[in-house]
């Protein structure tokens, strides 16, 4: 009998298993962006805060894989000549932002043989956010 839970990227490993989420309240989501020369290009990371102050991270790995850890957000930092990253709340630029202070009450993964988890359903009783990383950046949508 094969694992309950598919094999994660062979790169990242498995991550946690983000059906935890199921039954978390979020109460704040922070994010990063990539910002050179204008507009910020991402968001990077995501990261789900929840009533409790667990901290559960996605973003795109290296090799495409969809990247769900526990980890708390970062800080902001400077890169000189290639930008800056900037970390914080978000307000309306993610489709997360307007599910604030509800629960998830389900997720699906989409898993690739090859490289693991690939994307992420965060379904909330207004409605769903897909999290991608098949074109190698997070793309969150509606």
């Amino acid at each position: 009998m094969g694992p309950s839970r598919p094999v994660g990227c062979p790169l990242h490993g498995n991550g946690v298993d983000p059906t935890g989420l199921v039954g978390r309240r979020i109460k704040q989501v922070v994010a990063s962006w990539h910002v050179f020369g204008g507009a910020p290009d991402g968001p990077l990371d995501v990261w789900l805060i929840d009533d409790d102050g667990a901290c559960t991270h996605i973003t795109a790995g290296s090799d495409w894989c969809l990247i769900v850890e526990a980890s708390q957000p970062s800080e902001s930092y400077d890169m000189a000549e290639y930008g800056r990253i900037e970390a914080r709340p978000v307000n309306e630029e993610t489709p997360l932002a307007g599910h604030v202070g509800e629960r998830v009450i389900a997720v699906r993964e989409q898993v690739e043989p090859r490289t693991g988890r690939t994307g992420l359903d965060l379904v909330f009783a207004s409605g769903t956010v897909h999290c991608d990383s098949g074109t190698g950046d997070l793309l969150l949508t509606s």
